[in-house]
């Protein structure tokens, strides 16, 4: 059922092929083990798509298709979890990295509201700022996207495994009803 839902929802070998962003990989985009949903090549794409979409960079799909393909996961799930970090989400997520960042240096936070309010320009404030949050922003980010990639590869095995085995048991039952 997940499968299904997963294959209809995908989108086209050719749309992904042809996308002007990641056709820098050519010949490359046409291993059939990119397109593949198994265990194995969606909790590898969910900790790939999970770990790039903390990286605070442009062109994250880029970078997620960038790993994915010589880990020869799946390249369409690597690539849309990617956008677990959007324009909605984007600001929580730099906060969150950045409190992270700080507690796991012990080091104490700083009021960026009162430091937006010191500047007039807001690209000398975010620079001002970011001079000063880098180390504990990075750190947090690194440390986000590892726990949620090791959270997401293990939560899709686990999800994986529990659905075979539910088919499985379903199938049985449906024999010894027939006997």
């Amino acid at each position: 059922m997940a499968k299904k839902f997963i294959k209809n929802i995908m989108p086209d070998h050719n749309t992904i092929r042809n996308n002007k962003y990641l056709k820098i990989f050519g010949s490359l985009l046409h291993d059939p083990n990119l397109w593949h949903l198994n265990r194995r090549s969606v909790s590898g794409a969910f900790a790939i798509g999970l770990f790039c979409s903390f990286i605070p960079l442009p062109f994250q799909m880029v970078i997620a298709a960038a790993i994915a393909i010589p880990f020869r996961v799946n390249l369409p799930i690597s690539v849309a979890l990617v956008w677990v970090s959007n324009p909605l989400t984007w600001a929580p997520l730099i906060i969150f990295s950045y409190y992270l960042g700080a507690w796991i240096l012990g080091t104490p936070t700083i009021d960026i509201s009162a430091k937006l309010d010191a500047y007039e320009d807001t690209s000398d404030a975010i620079k001002a700022i970011f001079s000063i949050i880098w180390q504990p922003f990075l750190l947090g980010c690194l440390v986000a996207g590892v726990v949620s990639a090791i959270g997401g590869y293990f939560t899709i095995r686990i999800m994986w495994r529990l659905h075979i085995v539910k088919k499985w048991k379903a199938r049985k039952q449906k024999r010894l009803a027939t006997k």
